[in-house]
């Protein structure tokens, strides 16, 4: 049974989820079948959801029937039950969350049933809770379809003189697909970037145009949200469509549920990381705004677990632009909202880096030598900050060490094309460095021209830097 589909529901439901769950079991509207509920019972209490012994069918079959023989069919009858009678408590749950939703199908069934006052009171029920909601995505428009629609469909009953409410059903209708298809064009292209793979964005540049005939449309901030993103990330030399993006991420942000931000943040700073790779001056402040503004309003947050990627990308982007002590207090702040399982290593790595940045490298030292990572390119990141240490404090030895240990890695890890020629590029311009003649301009010249044509390089201004210096 461990590893059966019911096993793997009951291990994601929380505390409340198994009080709610035991009524619905327990109710005779939603299972009549006493084995199914000594089952629930059964997997609910001590710990045998997570013993193997606990989950073996025979013990569990033993539980729920004393007094009857192993059966297999009779077990796997009794599972199979018990999961339907779950998942359509799943449903209703997930359902019911949806208020104007769920008024709009009881609204469908009482004109189905041709209850006409009860119709009418349902949907100024629904309309009033549809206007009270705090979100104006695409979500709120297609319930505001839906809506319409349900009230076209009673009135078109009334008979043929009865004003029918055709063209807000339209209006509705156009709203919640611009937003949709804008959104989803949005998260393609992003995809399409990272997995180099190529979508059809069927009929998108007609509803472009629609948009752009049509600039009242723009007034709705899930249409200009998504329009000015997909805008800003197919014509990225465009920094227009950026800078109204960003104006309306900041204006009306609050009018997106906090998942959605995330990702429309997220979808941003990779606009402005293109452009810093591009060389565009002022980005990496631009970015550094933006993590600012989403750590604020708790926007990177899921589930109350920040992740250890957004973690280290927002102290990156502090650290590029010198600002010290607010990485500090960001990295003790934000510290426990990391998984428990990467804290302590973040943290120190992190703590490491911004001693390193502030060119405290005893500091910085001591923390990388107590850590132990199992993340290859953190384990890389690490090698070669220590690197850059060791070659400016002159530490030859322990550089010549490292570099040597740096190559074996490299060849025992499983490492990216891209990463595993970048840090091999890294090592290779370090060794020519350390072979260069301090006096010989011309092979330093040569070198510099080197390094500012090779790609990957990440370490390119370092390296340059440290050539100046020859």
């Amino acid at each position: 049974m461990e590893k059966s589909n019911l096993v793997s529901i009951f291990r994601v439901l929380d505390k409340k989820e198994v009080r709610e769950l035991r009524k619905w079991v327990n109710s005779p509207a939603h299972n009549l079948r006493q084995d199914v509920s000594d089952l629930f019972e059964y997997l609910v209490s001590g710990q045998h959801l997570f013993s193997e012994k606990q989950l073996e069918k025979a013990r569990v079959f033993q539980a729920i029937y004393p007094e009857k023989t192993f059966s297999d069919a009779e077990m796997r009858q009794a599972m199979h039950f018990l999961l339907r009678v779950i998942e359509n408590f799943l449903v209703y749950n997930e359902l019911s969350k949806d208020e104007v939703r769920s008024q709009t199908i009881l609204a469908k069934v009482y004109r189905k049933r041709q209850l006409p006052k009860l119709f009418q009171k349902t949907m100024e029920v629904g309309q009033g809770i549809q206007q009270q909601q705090p979100y104006r995505n695409h979500q709120y428009f297609e319930n505001e379809y839906f809506l319409q629609f349900e009230q076209y469909t009673y009135l078109s009953g009334l008979g043929r003189n009865t004003p029918l409410n055709l063209q807000e059903v339209s209006d509705a209708n156009d709203v919640a697909y611009l937003a949709n298809k804008l959104q989803l064009s949005c998260i393609m292209l992003s995809h399409q970037a990272v997995f180099k793979t190529t979508y059809k964005l069927q009929i998108l540049n007609e509803l472009l145009g629609h948009v752009e005939r049509n600039p009242q449309l723009l007034e709705v901030p899930a249409i200009a949200i998504y329009y000015h993103q997909y805008q800003a990330m197919t014509r990225p030399d465009e920094e227009g469509h950026y800078r109204l993006l960003k104006k309306e991420i900041f204006e009306n942000g609050h009018l997106f549920p906090a998942e959605e931000m995330r990702v429309i943040y997220l979808l941003t700073i990779n606009y402005c990381i293109g452009r810093i790779n591009a060389g565009v001056d002022g980005f990496l402040k631009e970015s550094f705004e933006l993590y600012k503004d989403g750590i604020q309003k708790n926007i990177f947050m899921e589930n109350g677990v920040l992740s250890r990627f957004t973690f280290g990308n927002i102290v990156i982007a502090g650290l590029n632009l010198k600002e010290f002590e607010w990485v500090e207090d960001f990295i003790h702040r934000y510290k426990d909202f990391l998984e428990e399982k990467h804290r302590e290593d973040l943290v120190h790595f992190n703590l490491a880096r911004l001693n390193f940045e502030r060119k405290n490298y005893k500091k910085a030292m001591q923390l990388f030598a107590t850590l132990d990572y199992n993340d290859i390119l953190m384990n890389l990141v690490a090698k070669t900050m220590l690197l850059k240490m060791y070659y400016e404090l002159d530490e030859f030895n322990a550089l010549d060490s490292l570099i040597g240990s740096m190559k074996t890695y490299l060849q025992r890890k499983k490492v990216m094309g891209y990463h595993k020629d970048n840090y091999k590029n890294i090592i290779l311009y370090t060794k020519k460095m350390l072979k260069m003649a301090h006096y010989d301009k011309e092979q330093i010249q040569k070198l510099k021209q080197e390094v500012e044509a090779t790609n990957p390089l990440t370490e390119r201004k370092w390296l340059l830097a440290q050539l100046d210096k020859l």
